[in-house]
């Protein structure tokens, strides 16, 4: 039976965003947020949204108070959907939560210390109880996964079975951050990530490589664009789409000129974390430099002015490439709103396959993905 979606953190800046979207689909929906008088606003403000005029229902609960987040789970049927970061810091009680229900996760982070403790930690908490964990369902990093599942699919049918999948993330026209994304990053800065080489999961340093990919343009000569290895859902989920697989490498081209400069830089600052003490102070001065009263962002026109780039390269054992795949969408934040209200009703309607931490082609087949990131405006070129 089908419950309701729940928005944690819907008064933030990608909560407002993912709150006009949900509201719009017509879903049983649930605006919940720390503030009672913000969270009431906003219902207000997004009722002329609804098919039928009427106001989202509200809740209050804290992430500082798992009991709140648990109090809002009904049933197994029902979707969390949170929005609510630095993830590092909030993430985990709504994790707890839905796993504690058997119920369906959904979220927005893009940190990769947070992805891998919700693949490699809650996970098989999660499976023990049916809960349906997806991380990162937004623009990081849904268009990966779909990008790399295509660029497998067509390397099959061109009779090569892949070993290399290379993806990067890149915006065109520019794009403003929101409070909540610098927080995230700043967080993210000092804590070790992730790779996938040699067919396993290994600890490095964000930014630890650089990838360059060649683009056509239509109105001149092709352009390079350059990005820094992040760790992401990819390396979880793309193995398990062709077994073949031994390295997954996914780069964020956010740094422009600055992409390689960036890549020594935190060279240094892995070197300078290894001293005693060092990595524990710089996460103490990010808790005392970096508050919760996050909800700014960049407006509607700031927004128009930036365009979604993804790549993938298959290769095969041998090293040669066997298919590459270019993915072009609408602006960052907007995207990540409409995949998320996707996500989450793909959810409600119960076509989430399996439990545990959950890709969005393991959850929903490629097909599905294809078609709901399609709706959101995110196209599949040739």
């Amino acid at each position: 039976m089908n419950g309701r979606v729940l928005l944690f953190g819907a008064t933030g800046y990608t909560g407002r965003l993912t709150a006009a979207a949900l509201v719009r689909t017509g879903l049983p929906v649930v605006l919940v947020s720390r503030s009672a008088d913000r969270v009431r606003a906003l219902a207000a403000a997004m009722a002329h949204l609804s098919p039928d005029g009427a106001e989202p229902a509200v809740a209050t609960a804290d992430a500082g108070d798992p009991a709140s987040v648990r109090a809002l789970l009904q049933s197994p049927g029902d979707v969390l959907l949170s929005t609510v970061g630095p993830f590092m810091r909030y993430g985990a009680a709504a994790v707890e939560a839905a796993i504690d229900a058997g119920a369906a996760y959904v979220d927005s982070t893009g940190e990769s210390p947070f992805i891998r403790w919700v693949f490699a930690d809650a996970s098989p908490r999660a499976e023990g109880t049916g809960a349906r964990l997806l991380p990162a369902l937004a623009y990081d990093y849904v268009p990966g996964n779909l990008a790399g599942a295509l660029a497998i699919h067509r390397s099959r049918e061109a009779g090569a079975e892949p070993a290399r999948i290379e993806i990067g993330y890149f915006v065109t026209g520019g794009m403003g951050m929101s409070s909540g994304t610098r927080a995230s990053m700043a967080g993210v800065l000092v804590e070790p990530t992730y790779a996938f080489r040699n067919g396993r999961l290994v600890t490095e340093r964000a930014g630890a490589r650089t990838a360059a990919f060649t683009v056509a343009r239509a109105d001149g000569p092709p352009r390079v664009l350059t990005g820094l290895t992040v760790g992401a859902t990819e390396q979880f989920t793309l193995p398990r789409l062709a077994s073949s697989l031994r390295e997954v490498e996914v780069t964020l081209g956010w740094a422009g000129a600055w992409t390689k400069p960036a890549s020594v830089a935190g060279g240094v600052g892995d070197l300078a974390f290894r001293l005693p003490g060092m990595r524990a102070a710089a996460r103490r001065l990010l808790r005392a430099t970096t508050s919760r009263a996050t909800g700014s962002g960049p407006d509607e026109q700031q927004r128009a002015g930036s365009r979604t780039l993804v790549l993938a390269r298959a290769f095969d054992a041998a090293g040669a490439c066997t298919a590459i795949v270019r993915l072009d969408g609408p602006t960052p934040y907007e995207l990540t709103a409409d995949l998320l209200a996707w996500g989450a009703r793909m959810c409600w309607e119960g076509r989430a396959t399996g439990a545990g931490a959950l890709g969005p082609v393991d959850a929903f087949g490629l097909d599905a993905v294809l078609a709901g990131c399609a709706n959101a405006g995110l196209e599949a070129g040739a």
